[in-house]
């Protein structure tokens, strides 16, 4: 009788057949799953030289934006760092000096800024609070590696090159897009 319910459990010693005792219905049912598997379309893919084709929403790495003239978007803000639930992020900021002046847009601006992949989510939660639209995930897959440290991204490999620019159109809304046509505005200056 069982404790929790008061109910009493009925159990069944059904003798095995001698078929069953052999395994044998058993071993051909096996056997017709694993010849019907032969005959159907392989859904490997051999990854290196094949991809599965990625929708355009996927978030993979995080990208760093600079603008057109080549200035970091970043003004450490911290509000990415706060949006993200699994505290992946952290920066330093530090504040522009004289010369400065073809590297940042504003006074402040991240000295350091690091995203460790092992605990980032890639919910995308960064990209949405980001004011100055600094932070994006791209359809890059993250590498794999077998340090932990390796895994922890700085500034030098989430800021894009002026020749290597990322297309990040199609992850920006489209009253953001509208919001960059119209040139009244300060930030679009």
């Amino acid at each position: 009788m069982s404790n929790l319910t008061n109910k009493s459990n009925i159990v069944s010693n059904k003798k095995m057949s001698i078929w069953e005792k052999m395994y044998l219905p058993a071993v051909v049912k096996g056997m017709y799953i694993t010849f019907s598997h032969l005959f159907k379309k392989k859904v490997t893919l051999q990854y290196p030289e094949q991809t599965k084709p990625f929708a355009e929403i996927y978030r993979g790495k995080h990208v760093l934006k600079r603008d057109d003239v080549g200035r970091e978007r970043c003004t450490a803000c911290g509000l990415c760092a706060l949006a993200c639930p699994a505290e992946a992020i952290t920066m330093i900021a530090a504040e522009k000096k004289n010369g400065e002046e073809h590297l940042y847009r504003e006074e402040k601006y991240a000295a350091t800024y690091e995203i460790n992949m092992l605990r980032c989510i890639f919910c995308g939660l960064c990209e949405e609070a980001c004011p100055k639209e600094a932070i994006f995930l791209t359809k890059e897959i993250v590498p794999s590696n077998f340090e932990r440290q390796d895994f922890i991204y700085g500034k030098d490999e989430l800021v894009e090159t002026m020749d290597n620019r990322i297309d990040i159109s199609k992850r920006q809304s489209a009253e953001v897009l509208e919001f960059k046509k119209n040139k009244n505005f300060k930030h679009n200056k």
